[in-house]
């Protein structure tokens, strides 16, 4: 068998075994959580200013904290993993996916103790997002400090 016949037979067999996507349901799930979580962080937010009394840069600090918390929560109660299989993307792209990939390798490795288990997977997944975000935060600061020395 030449070679474009194996590729044809294999392209056949993939797609006979392959799952069927629902891409048109996967989106509108992921669109609908996504939008909840962003309209429950709304109206933390509110609550914030509104209730609290907070100014505008303090309510969005407390909308953080409250979803990071519910996310980590959540995680921890084995809630989130739902929502998640339920939603895919649109449960991760918010805040509260950052919270759940920190949460979800420390609840994994718990029994393995605190220090070599929780300690050390907690960053597992969350690690590079940090310290390229880090990276690239602080090589965005100081080419902004170099251009502004420029531009005087």
């Amino acid at each position: 068998m030449n070679g474009s016949k194996q590729k044809s037979a294999y392209d056949r067999m993939v797609k006979r075994v392959s799952p069927k996507s629902e891409k048109p349901k996967s989106l509108c799930k992921a669109f609908f959580v996504g939008g909840l979580i962003c309209a429950i962080g709304q109206g933390l937010k509110d609550i914030g200013v509104y209730a609290l009394g907070l100014d505008l840069e303090d309510a969005s600090l407390f909308c953080s904290f409250c979803l990071i918390f519910l996310s980590a929560l959540l995680t921890g109660l084995g809630v989130y993993d739902k929502i998640g299989k339920f939603a895919g993307a649109g449960s991760i792209v918010p805040i509260t996916g950052f919270a759940n990939s920190i949460v979800s390798p420390a609840m994994e490795f718990k029994r393995e103790g605190f220090v070599t288990g929780v300690g050390a997977k907690m960053f597992q997944v969350a690690g590079p997002v940090l310290v390229y975000g880090i990276t690239s935060s602080v090589l965005a600061g100081v080419l902004a400090h170099i251009l502004s020395l420029l531009g005087r």
